[in-house]
């Protein structure tokens, strides 16, 4: 996907979070605009939207984490205010990446997180992709 001038980001898959999930990475690999899939010092959720911890693990590995140290990473949102990180911090740090799979399938298994305030809503339009009902 080309922009301004010479640059360009490339499409990555990274499915886990939901199975449609992507992280832009810029073609000389100095960010990664990751999404849901990795946070600073976290990740998206797993229990919902057709997740799954252990494809959302294999992603963050085989696909973000193998990119350089140096790569800045900026997630689709958080809720503490960390707006950007590295892929080396991750990899060292990520309290649940830095995980075995398994590990990691047992913890995202045990979060008990609340359900989100409009999930009923979110999810079918997320399914739609964002396409509403005709009136």
């Amino acid at each position: 996907m080309p922009f301004s001038g010479r640059q360009a980001l490339r499409v990555v898959p990274t499915p886990g979070h939901t199975p449609g999930c992507v992280t832009f990475v810029l073609d000389d690999a100095s960010m990664a605009f990751t999404g849901d899939a990795l946070l600073v010092r976290g990740c998206g959720r797993t229990d919902f939207q057709q997740g799954c911890a252990r494809t959302l693990h294999r992603s963050v590995h085989e696909r973000i984490f193998t990119l350089p140290d140096e790569c800045r990473v900026y997630p689709g949102h958080d809720y503490n205010g960390h707006t950007m990180s590295t892929v080396g911090e991750e990899r060292r740090h990520n309290p649940r990446l830095t995980l075995s799979a398994d590990a990691f399938v047992e913890l995202m298994g045990k979060l008990e997180l609340p359900r989100p305030r409009l999930m009923d809503i979110a999810i079918p339009a997320n399914l739609r992709c964002g396409i509403q009902d005709e009136p």
